[in-house]
């Protein structure tokens, strides 16, 4: 598949499916007009992809600005979250079609199972769940997010259709190589949040010092690295001009000195929650 043009270009999927390679969060947006504008200057800007969640509580906000902004449905990429209370089979399905309501949707792009924290007897019933949504055409694909090795390899062993995705936090101070590698090997697409380290690196020195030789800022910087590991990142804002920039980081590129420069970084920054250890 050909390199990345903008943040609307598809890379693939498992199988012969496509995800736009760069998706729009929403996490923390406020609910009302903040995430309607958001969402609105997002697609203005060339997003295709949109990332919500239950527990976000703006799935409603995202539905009203993608009815808004009149792209066609099929344009736009869409990804909501199981949240951990509604884990297990009856109550899965059931969420699904609460958000379908909200999002005023009659099918999501990607439906995840949002963590692994309820434990193994719910995950797995809550997979199976997933399987039926998708067989019924209510979610396209899904997939998983927080989900470690164990977790990967215990639902590798119980499922009929695998993930497509697994969306986890991973920057250049937060690796996590051993979950990269197996999701590689098994052809599990690598969506990664807070690509930005919530603001917490962005001021670092050997970041800032690759910004400042590709004239970029260091959010470009760490967006494009994500890129360019073959990862979708998920960047989020609410302002408008960062939402633009977020997405100008395709007139330039990391050479071989810079990613170096940047895995050297990794720290283990976990930026606020790592459920991928849990039971």
């Amino acid at each position: 598949m050909s390199k990345p043009l903008s943040v609307a270009t598809k890379i693939a999927l498992a199988g012969s499916n496509t995800i736009p390679c760069v998706g729009f969060g929403v996490y923390q947006s406020g609910t009302g007009k903040e995430t309607q504008d958001a969402v609105k200057w997002a697609l203005e800007a060339g997003y295709r992809h949109i990332d919500t969640a239950t527990i976000y509580r703006n799935e409603g906000d995202v539905g009203i600005a993608l009815k808004n902004s009149q792209i066609p449905r099929e344009e736009v990429f869409v990804t909501t979250k199981l949240h951990q209370r509604d884990q297990g089979f009856d109550s899965a399905k059931a969420a699904l079609e609460t958000s379908l309501a909200k999002l005023q949707l009659s099918y999501v792009d990607l439906y995840l199972i949002h963590s692994p924290l309820p434990g193994k007897e719910r995950r797995l019933a809550s997979w199976k769940a997933l399987e039926e949504l998708h067989r019924a055409g209510k979610a396209k694909h899904i997939g998983v997010s927080n989900y470690g090795v164990k977790h990967l390899e215990e639902l590798m062993a119980h499922c009929e259709i695998k993930p497509v995705v697994n969306q986890v936090e991973i920057t250049p101070y937060l690796q996590r190589q051993d979950i990269v590698d197996y999701c590689k090997k098994h052809g599990i697409l690598i969506e990664s949040y807070s690509p930005l380290t919530q603001g917490i690196k962005l001021q670092d020195k050997p970041l800032v010092a690759v910004a400042e030789n590709h004239k970029k800022t260091t959010s470009q910087v760490l967006i494009r690295w994500a890129i360019q590991k073959g990862y979708v990142p998920l960047p989020k804002s609410v302002t408008k001009s960062r939402i633009i920039s977020n997405a100008d980081v395709f007139d330039f590129t990391l050479n071989d000195e810079d990613m170096a420069a940047l895995d050297a970084l990794d720290e283990h920054l976990v930026t606020e929650w790592d459920p991928t250890i849990c039971e």
